[in-house]
């Protein structure tokens, strides 16, 4: 359900009670929030007024956002004029996404003064505007220049209030008064302000009415009626609409407790924020690393390139020395080939050659492309070894930040890529991504480590999966046993799996299976069938000098092939 005006005068009603609240606190942690901050009847309260154009609202709030060090300009206005002031009255107008919050309090020589906050929540026109008592705009979080309009909202300018072109609902006391003015080609949500088209479907879906035809629009009059009546009140609260969580209607309700509607939206839009700020930073971070993925693909296409036009060196210095050779019975004459007995085959070959030079000089030619390539093999070679290193190693940070379902894990994956000097450059420009609180890790001491791998109970024993390249390494090199089995997928991106085992245990065939699959899930090939797993103990497996996070090699090691499937 959109945050409609049925919404917004439920909530501005469960803000009535704080009349009499004085402001203490004012912040804006950033562009689009303002919390204001109160005391009331030995109560701290947060209240928090978003005009992002997506996700506005305003109601009370338990969740603080970290402020910046220098307050925004409107913020110091704000509290210039409103610290210290008591509210007096929190209402809206009609069916209006307009809050209006009248304070007042006394100047410095106790004469009573006023002012009013107005809150107008209209998608991308949402705004803050702080007005004096005669209704003058004293300043706006958005200033607005309109000079076809007579709605600028700008300072020293007097305030007027938004118009809409639909009918107030609250205007049509009977059924008859609101079929007149609905006229049958217009929808509910279209014809009354304050009235959204969410609202109308889940009404709908509550009132198991199958459509809005002249049959059943009275039921839905009469029920959209006793919602909006029961605003005023203490008697409804939100309902999620979908498994998804991604919307919300209000319902009755019997049983309510002081401000459950206010705190309901404030978890339900702290919940939606973070999912959004977590998706946002995790596809920021993987465009960089997709990007730079690419670009070491391309980088890996021209070396085998180069290669390719390697395979044929030997035959430049076979031609040079079979010149060389037979140089005594060559004519010492500009021509384009020569034929020549090869001496490993006994076979006649031509040779082409550059008509330009003679044959002697030709044949320093050859050894000259011959000593190039070379030279460029060995390089390219290597060039081509590091390049797969980084491929691989680039790879498991796609899949693991694919495979994030928190902001923790994002943060320590980009702690993880900030260290490695092909992401720095990349990453200089992000910001660092908060880090989430991590909960307290029973398996190990070491207060610089974030240790929470996933954990699996198999049959009585325990299988622990690392969830990033850090992880594992401390996993599989600091905290498994020489005797516990490591389990990874045979040349596929995975995590890292351990299954803890007392000296000396022999495993049944079945559980490895089991560990097998799970390990398989969590790789890169998890939607795949008959994936490899290969699994050893863990003194097989060691970390070469100078390896990147997660790279190790291993000895010793079985195959086993599975379809991937998660145990939990």
């Amino acid at each position: 359900m959109a945050y409609d005006g049925i919404v917004t005068k439920a909530i501005a009603s469960e803000l009535q009670t704080l009349s009499g609240a004085r402001i203490d606190k004012i912040f804006q942690p950033n562009k689009n929030t303002i919390l204001l901050g109160f005391y009331f009847d030995g109560t701290n309260y947060l209240l928090n007024i978003c005009v992002d154009s997506s996700n506005y609202r305003v109601h009370l709030t338990t969740h603080p956002k970290p402020n910046p060090k220098i307050a925004p300009n409107f913020c110091m206005v704000l509290r210039k004029h409103l610290l210290g002031l008591r509210i007096k009255n929190i209402i809206t107008n009609h069916l209006e996404r307009l809050i209006i919050i009248d304070l007042e309090g006394f100047d410095d020589v106790d004469d009573i003064i006023s002012k009013r906050l107005i809150i107008e929540l209209m998608g991308k026109h949402c705004n803050v505007i702080l007005l004096d008592d005669q209704n003058v705009i004293i300043d706006s979080l958005r200033h607005i220049h309109n000079e076809d309009s007579t709605r600028a909202i700008v300072p020293h300018v007097k305030y007027t209030y938004p118009t809409t072109n639909k009918f107030n609902f609250l205007d049509c006391p009977t059924f008859e008064d609101f079929y007149q003015k609905l006229s049958s080609n217009q929808l509910i949500h279209e014809t009354f302000n304050g009235i959204s088209k969410t609202f109308i479907e889940a009404s709908l879906k509550h009132l198991n009415l199958a459509e809005l035809n002249q049959a059943t629009l009275k039921t839905m009059y009469e029920y959209t009626k006793k919602i909006i009546d029961k605003t005023d009140g203490n008697s409804l609260e939100f309902q999620i609409i979908n498994d998804k969580k991604k919307d919300y209607f209000l319902i009755e309700t019997a049983n309510s407790k002081p401000f459950h509607l206010n705190f309901f939206l404030d978890d339900f839009y702290d919940e939606k924020e973070n999912l959004q700020e977590f998706k946002s930073t995790r596809d920021s971070i993987l465009k960089i690393i997709l990007d730079l993925l690419k670009k070491y693909k391309t980088r890996l296409l021209h070396i085998n390139e180069k290669l390719a036009s390697c395979e044929n060196m030997e035959q430049y210095q076979l031609y040079g020395e079979l010149i060389i050779a037979n140089l005594y019975q060559i004519k010492n004459e500009n021509t384009n080939e020569i034929r020549l007995t090869n001496y490993y085959n006994n076979e006649e070959i031509t040779i082409p050659l550059d008509c330009r030079y003679t044959p002697s000089i030709n044949a320093k030619r050859f050894f000259k492309k011959y000593q190039k390539l070379k030279n460029t093999l060995e390089i390219v070679s290597l060039q081509k070894e590091e390049t797969l290193k980084e491929l691989s190693y680039i790879e498991s940070i796609v899949y693991e930040l694919e495979n994030c379902r928190s902001m923790e894990e994002v943060s320590e994956i980009f702690e993880e890529i900030s260290e490695h000097v092909i992401f720095k450059e990349k990453t200089q420009h992000l910001a660092k991504p908060k880090k989430a609180k991590v909960k307290k890790s029973s398996l190990t001491k070491n207060k610089n480590v974030s240790f929470n791998p996933l954990k699996y109970k198999i049959d009585g024993y325990t299988l622990l999966v690392g969830r990033n390249n850090k992880e594992n390494d401390y996993l599989t090199l600091k905290y498994a046993q020489k005797t516990d089995l490591w389990f990874h997928t045979k040349d596929i991106p995975s995590s890292h799996a351990i299954l803890q085992l007392p000296t000396n245990t022999e495993v049944e065939q079945s559980i490895l299976l089991k560990c097998a699959e799970i390990v398989a899930f969590h790789s890169k090939a998890k939607n795949s069938s008959h994936v490899p797993v290969d699994f050893c103990q863990v003194k097989f497996v060691k970390k070469p000098n100078s390896a990147k996070p997660g790279m190790v090699i291993y000895t010793q090691n079985k195959t086993l092939f599975v379809n991937p499937k998660d145990k939990n």
